[in-house]
């Protein structure tokens, strides 16, 4: 099998319409139809469920530039796959798809709940919880879906999918993964037997902070195609400029995701062994910690590039993010730079002393540098 660095380059090269190296900006949002007018066929005969992938008629629906996107990451995760304007939409895509009458969902990122809440307030979507589901699989039916986010926003534990497939498939129900913050080949959710896999791909295919984008992954064609029509009217397809960003990305992708991975895990090392020396730190939470049996076999190439940490109070912790150099504060993550959020400010949910961390692919020798020189001086206001 061809390896990720070569594929991310290489795997839309057959869609290339020009000689250019690089995919040029596809900015149309409209496209001529065929001079052949036998190709002309009336909307009201053409069959509702035919692909329409290949056939750029209006940007809404498709056009090259996503279509080199989607070619290039369903290489690289060995899917099908179906991009998206956002991580968010990706998200509401697969909701709308499966459309279960129960959803049983775990803690994590705030933006799937909204969504699940909408859902319950449109459609009456009984929510349940992940233990609820393991206590209890009868609280599924056929059509039902088993959302797990692993490793889970914002502290990174991980979740056992084989376990949570088998609950899901056992009552005819849909395993959906959120695999955002362990993307391939840190983990691939479809062997432990996800139906669905989505990406904020926003975040780690995206790498420089500069695009919007969301993947559905599935190892089904005619899903795919069931995805491709209804995104049409959803409105979500991801716009020309993103999807040229996106392939921009994606030919360096491979570097970015190991180094970034072992930049955190080693960051993650030097904490864990130097927790005496900075007593502050009450925690360090990172999947790398954890020794459940089964993630060796889920987490097979490297642990996740996010980690988190909790402070001794909320007032350290939202001072400590203004006393480092090459973290910048902010929100969202999977960049090239490092980043570090007091957590607090965007999700209500997590605790007041939490800070996230996206270690990006800086010498990690300095980035641990900072951090020392900032833990160090954490009692200073």
């Amino acid at each position: 099998m061809t390896g990720i660095s070569t594929t991310s380059i290489h795997a839309a090269d057959k869609l290339s319409r020009v000689s250019d190296v690089v995919a040029p900006i596809n900015v149309s949002t409209t496209y001529k139809y065929s001079e052949n007018v036998n190709d002309l066929v009336k909307a009201a005969d053409r069959n509702p469920d035919d692909s329409i992938i290949g056939e750029h008629v209006y940007s809404r629906e498709t056009h090259p530039n996503s279509e080199q996107a989607e070619e290039i990451l369903g290489a690289i995760t060995d899917a099908h796959a179906v991009t998206y304007c956002s991580g968010i939409a990706a998200i509401f895509a697969a909701f709308t798809h499966c459309n279960p009458k129960t959803l049983a969902i775990g803690g994590g990122y705030h933006g799937t709940h909204g969504i699940a809440d909408v859902f319950t307030k449109v459609k009456n979507l009984k929510q349940i919880s992940l233990e609820d589901c393991k206590q209890d699989p009868t609280l599924l039916s056929a059509g039902d879906m088993v959302y797990v986010e692993t490793p889970v926003n914002p502290d990174g534990e991980i979740f056992d999918l084989e376990l949570f497939a088998n609950i899901a498939h056992s009552r005819g129900a849909s395993l959906v993964v959120d695999a955002t913050f362990a993307p391939p080949p840190l983990s691939d959710p479809f062997k432990q037997g996800a139906d669905l896999v989505i990406h904020s791909a926003t975040k780690f295919f995206g790498g420089h902070s500069d695009l919007l984008a969301g993947v559905v992954l599935t190892k089904d064609p005619k899903v795919k195609n069931d995805l491709v029509n209804e995104r049409v009217f959803l409105g979500s397809n991801i716009a020309n400029l993103e999807s040229f960003l996106l392939i921009r990305s994606l030919r360096t992708y491979e570097l970015r995701i190991l180094r970034q991975s072992s930049n955190a895990t080693k960051i993650v090392e030097y904490l864990t062994a130097n927790q005496g020396k900075y007593p502050k730190i009450s925690k360090v939470i990172h999947g790398s910690l954890q020794k459940d049996a089964f993630i060796s076999k889920q987490m097979p190439n490297g642990d996740s590039p996010v980690f988190c940490i909790e402070l001794e109070s909320e007032e350290l912790a939202k001072a400590f993010p203004g006393k480092l150099k090459y973290f910048h504060h902010a929100t969202s993550l999977g960049g090239v730079e490092s980043l570090i959020e007091w957590r607090p400010l965007s999700d209500s949910h997590c605790p007041p002393n939490l800070l996230r961390f996206s270690v990006g692919v800086e010498n990690v020798e300095d980035l641990i540098l900072d951090l020392e020189q900032a833990l160090s001086n954490i009692h200073q206001k």
